[in-house]
């Protein structure tokens, strides 16, 4: 009988390599529903272990890719997972591979980044201050703005600029000649476009 599952086992132990020390990866054998093989072992299971608690959540094998989806580890970190379904020759699922990812570090250090980039929070400056400066208080809270939310300019939605526009205007920003065309220049959108979101916000409170 073919070892279907064989030719994975070495990509198991590259994507792991690849990832040390922050995932492992199991190969499930479907047949007899045991853990054929754990690249970097995180968790406490072993090779030969039952894989029903591994693959109980699992709703559908008819998709190549499952996830990816949050388990907690056995010590309680956080996990992200993925899992591909593996096929023998004639298409049906023979294993699965599980990819999970220890993202208990990046959640720490999403914590602390975010605490280390809050500016809303900080006393505002003077309005003589303020009339100088006012290139850097955009850049002040467009940064904090962006850390707070974990995204970039490239990655904002409407919704998100509408937000940060609505933050930049209740400081003021937009009292300050010649402002909007240094802000549309640093969200990376047209004057119109700047326009359309200000008068959104300002027609909320109207």
């Amino acid at each position: 009988m073919a070892d279907f599952l064989a030719p994975f086992l070495p990509v198991a132990d590259a994507i792991a390599a690849l990832l040390k020390p922050h995932a492992e990866v199991v190969i499930h054998d479907l047949g007899d529903g045991t853990i054929r093989h754990i690249a970097h072992r995180l968790s406490r299971r072993s090779p030969g272990d039952d894989s029903l608690t591994d693959i109980d959540g699992i709703e559908t094998l008819d998709r190549p890719v499952i996830g990816p989806y949050p388990k907690t580890n056995h010590d309680g970190r956080s996990m992200k997972s993925v899992t591909a379904v593996l096929r023998d020759g004639r298409g049906r699922a023979a294993g699965l591979m599980c990819i999970n990812l220890d993202v208990s570090m990046f959640e720490t250090l999403q914590a602390v980044s975010r605490d280390f980039l809050r500016f809303a929070d900080a006393t505002p400056r003077a309005a003589a201050l303020f009339r100088e400066d006012w290139r850097e208080e955009v850049n002040d809270v467009v940064g904090a703005f962006l850390g707070e939310r974990g995204t970039s300019l490239s990655a904002m939605q409407v919704d998100e600029r509408e937000a940060l526009v609505r933050e930049l205007d209740a400081r003021g920003v937009f009292d300050v000649r010649h402002a909007s065309g240094y802000v549309a220049r640093v969200l990376g959108v047209s004057r119109a476009t700047l326009y359309k979101s200000l008068k959104s916000v300002r027609g909320e409170r109207a």
